[in-house]
């Protein structure tokens, strides 16, 4: 039997991480801020896709521009869940901060190896402070 066509994930860590948040009806004071990390978390690793097709394609494409700025957007996102004087003292956003980093000039020279490594580096990054956050947040299901 052929196996069916897959959509590629590049950030699948990450997205099982946020698949743990509460949701509005576990936990109804929390919704904005989760439903916003799960929302940017799935629009990174969209980016993520489309900067690769970039890549691969050797151009200069909008997706690869775009890439940058989601990640961004999921680092504030986990920035709002976690609480802006917990995420600034966390040794995660530093960590978070550099793999964007990574990412961004893997994208930049165009270097599909090294965005390979540097992707792989960020799902595990941003997977690991969505993990310390649930436990941070005093979260019983991770």
């Amino acid at each position: 039997m052929p196996y069916p066509a897959s959509k590629p994930t590049f950030l699948p860590l990450t997205l099982a991480a946020v698949g743990t948040l509460p949701t509005a009806v576990e936990e109804p004071a929390r919704p904005p801020a989760t439903q916003m990390v799960r929302q940017s978390a799935e629009e990174a690793d969209r980016a993520a896709a489309d900067c690769w097709l970039g890549l691969l394609a050797g151009c200069d494409s909008p997706a690869r521009r775009d890439l940058i700025g989601r990640l961004r957007v999921l680092f504030d996102a986990l920035s709002s869940e976690a609480g802006r004087d917990h995420w600034r003292d966390s040794a995660h956003r530093l960590r978070v901060a550099e793999a964007t980093s990574r990412v961004g000039d893997a994208v930049d020279e165009g270097d599909g190896a090294e965005f390979a490594e540097a992707i792989n580096n960020y799902d595990q990054t941003v997977a690991t402070a969505v993990v310390s956050l649930r436990i941070h947040l005093g979260s019983s299901t991770v």
